[in-house]
């Protein structure tokens, strides 16, 4: 038994005339009807009542027919469902994302990607340091990164990253500190400063760039606190436990008893969308299609 099978008995039942149905799939009469005797053969059911002016469905054929329309429908939803999959209109997709661009970025692409893909499942990781997006790209748990470029390109030759801007520093100040008082903030203003920066060890691009910042300008950095969320970096500052370099972006992230000002010089800290090498896949596409334009915008 095959699907033909199945729609060739649906337009005989529907059309109750084996001449019409034979019109109906563009076929001739003796054909169908050889092969709908086969279908009763096959089933070893009578399905239908054959007279010179009409067909009649059996019994049987009333239950058959109402079982074969599903099968049919389901047969067609399938196919509908993976040619929109194929395509990227349907499916699930892992965004993750680094915290000074969860609080500034995420609601609007987000809102951006749903509209734009309202068929697909996107789910949304936020406050993920830079190397942990990688590894969770490699591992597949996420499969789209939002992040900071750290580490050595060439042992990254598995991902592909776009630069999407680059954005300039804020120093992050607890309010009533000295140096709120300012309308910009040098990195050498810092020197005797306690800093507040994201984990060490690899982790995080923006403990490598504060690092960089604070060397350059002839000083070895103070830090007094690390941590892994940008959140608790902020709360941190709010509670005058010390300052803090951040990209800018992180000042749409108000803590009250926390204030930022511009750092000055022109160091900036890149922020990249990174996907793994060669993955063919539409629905990534589609996302940073939106990705793009969010920011081209």
């Amino acid at each position: 038994m095959e699907l033909r099978h199945l729609r060739y008995f649906l337009a005989v039942a529907e059309e109750r005339h084996f001449g019409r149905a034979a019109a109906r799939l563009h076929m001739a009469q003796p054909p169908l009807s050889q092969q709908i005797k086969q279908l009763e053969d096959d089933l070893g059911v009578q399905l239908l009542n054959r007279t010179t002016r009409r067909v009649d469905l059996t019994p049987a054929g009333e239950a058959y027919l109402a079982r074969v329309r599903a099968i049919l429908t389901s047969v067609e939803a399938a196919a509908n469902e993976a040619k929109r999959i194929d395509s990227g209109l349907e499916g699930r997709l892992v965004v993750g994302c680094v915290g000074s661009a969860t609080y500034s970025l995420l609601p609007s692409l987000a809102r951006a990607l749903r509209e734009q893909s309202p068929g697909v499942d996107f789910a949304f990781q936020g406050e993920m340091l830079s190397r942990d997006q990688i590894a969770a790209l490699r591992d597949r748990s996420i499969d789209l990164a939002l992040l900071r470029p750290s580490g050595d390109p060439t042992e990254q030759t598995d991902l592909t990253m776009l630069t999407l801007r680059e954005e300039k520093y804020v120093v992050a100040l607890p309010k009533g500190h000295r140096l709120a008082s300012r309308k910009q903030v040098r990195v050498t203003d810092l020197r005797d400063e306690d800093l507040i920066v994201h984990s060490g060890h690899g982790r995080s691009a923006m403990h490598d760039a504060v690092s960089e910042l604070c060397r350059a300008a002839g000083f070895e950095p103070q830090v007094r606190h690390e941590v892994a969320e940008t959140s608790t970096l902020v709360t941190f500052v709010a509670a005058a436990l010390g300052v803090a370099i951040v990209p800018a972006p992180v000042s749409d992230l108000q803590v009250a008893g926390a204030t930022y000002r511009p750092l000055i010089g022109r160091a900036r800290m890149k922020l990249v969308v990174a996907t793994r090498a060669h993955e063919e896949s539409a629905l990534l596409a589609r996302a940073l299609q939106v990705i793009r334009r969010h920011f081209e915008s």
